[in-house]
């Protein structure tokens, strides 16, 4: 399998990755991933709180819940274009997040220190944002179990947990678009609907455009990461060819 530049791409790998995004998919209601939508969870409303900040508001709090809900309260600025910025760096966080964490891994082999920076990131938001006693404990519950990952699992389990995060990320913004369409309880508190107040365009829309994008980048930084290495030596015998 290559590239359109010709660099071939790690089959198991990308194998592995399509598995992952198969078993999130099929297992997604499974009390056993529980753990892994919290954290999903709290990196979608850490979207919308840096978007808040830097769109000139202000964040109140991020409340997490056991059915796997969450909120991020905050003051936004009147502008349209800001709220719908802030409404869809939740769907933009989750994909970004799971895209670069398979660019630090793969690409630039910053796994541990990837994973530590996720683990500092969330006890931070945590600590910072919490609006009650059960967030806190998930985040920072959370944040040491990536922390104690980060250190003592081996380089091939640190790359898969990581890779499964990277595929599990990407699937959040697929399922919301399942909850808008499926849910109409669940669907009117959504991101999709909030944009859909603002905006001409329907939820649903709104869903599905996260949704392709989501999943478009992951399969593009997927593409740029997931690459084999190259043989020992290869760069020097090209090198001597030419002369």
């Amino acid at each position: 399998m290559q590239t359109s530049s010709g660099a071939k791409l790690d089959f198991g790998r990308v194998a592995l990755l399509l598995l992952f995004l198969g078993a999130g998919w099929y297992f997604w209601d499974s009390p056993v991933l529980w753990p892994l939508k919290v954290l999903v969870v709290m990196v979608h409303e850490s979207g919308h709180a840096l978007a808040t900040l830097l769109a000139g508001g202000s964040v109140d709090r991020i409340t997490l819940a056991a059915n796997d809900s969450g909120a991020c309260l905050s003051r936004l600025p009147s502008s349209m274009m800001a709220q719908v910025a802030v409404y869809s760096a939740g769907y933009v966080g989750s994909a970004l997040a799971g895209a670069f964490l398979l660019l630090a891994t793969f690409r630039f082999r910053l796994r541990r220190l990837v994973l530590f920076v996720a683990c500092v990131g969330l006890g931070v938001m945590g600590v910072l944002y919490a609006g009650d006693s059960v967030t806190l404990a998930l985040c920072l519950g959370t944040a040491l179990v990536m922390g104690l990952a980060a250190k003592y699992l081996p380089d091939g389990g640190v790359d898969m947990l990581n890779l499964f995060l990277a595929a599990f990320t990407a699937l959040y913004v697929a399922f919301d678009l399942r909850s808008v369409l499926g849910h109409g309880a669940t669907s009117s508190a959504s991101d999709a609907s909030l944009l859909a107040n603002l905006t001409p365009v329907p939820s649903w829309a709104w869903a599905g455009i996260w949704s392709f994008v989501s999943l478009a980048l992951l399969g593009l930084f997927a593409r740029w990461s997931l690459r084999a290495a190259r043989p020992e030596g290869l760069g020097h015998s090209l090198i001597s060819s030419r002369r």
